[in-house]
């Protein structure tokens, strides 16, 4: 059963008090991003309900909401997340070229995780990187002016982090 732990808990607490009584759903967003860090990077259908019931509001607003943005996880993903962007701006730039070599360098396609669990490769729209393009995002930071030079260190050094890590 998913269950926030009393540290969770206070800090689930803390953002709901953001925002007047009774108006609990406005902390959605930030409450889905707690639930995803606290529970394996992912929101499952146990997690989303969780959040629901915890807010007081139908699971259904739970869900539009999670199935909107890109930034929630709605089944597991990789140690290393590539999210690259795909709008205008990348795409004049090379994304789709950078898109399709992560994918045959990783031998997955997009919305896919590599069988080791290391790579999810994902296509998002606007980072708000466009003079920067094509880039992605992993985790908190950018990966800008991508190539496929890039790209291979930047495989290569999430590998050495992950031999590193285990």
């Amino acid at each position: 059963m998913v269950k926030f732990n009393d540290e969770q808990l206070i800090e689930f607490k803390r953002l709901v008090s953001r925002y007047p009584q009774g108006k609990q759903k406005s902390a959605l967003l930030p409450v889905l991003h707690l639930a995803q860090q606290s529970f394996g990077n992912w929101l499952s259908a146990e997690t989303l309900d969780y959040v629901a019931e915890l807010l007081e509001i139908k699971p259904i607003e739970v869900y539009e909401v999670a199935t909107f943005y890109s930034m929630y996880n709605l089944k597991p993903v990789g140690t290393y997340m590539f999210e690259v962007c795909q709008t205008g701006p990348c795409m004049l730039r090379g994304s789709d070229d950078i898109i399709k070599y992560i994918g045959e360098k990783l031998s997955i396609k997009p919305g896919e995780t590599t069988t080791d669990g290391l790579f999810t490769l994902k296509t998002v729209e606007c980072l708000g990187a466009c003079g920067y393009a094509p880039m992605m995002q992993m985790g908190k930071h950018y990966r800008e002016h991508l190539t496929k030079e890039k790209v291979d260190a930047i495989i290569e050094d999430c590998r050495k982090n992950a031999a590193i890590n285990n």
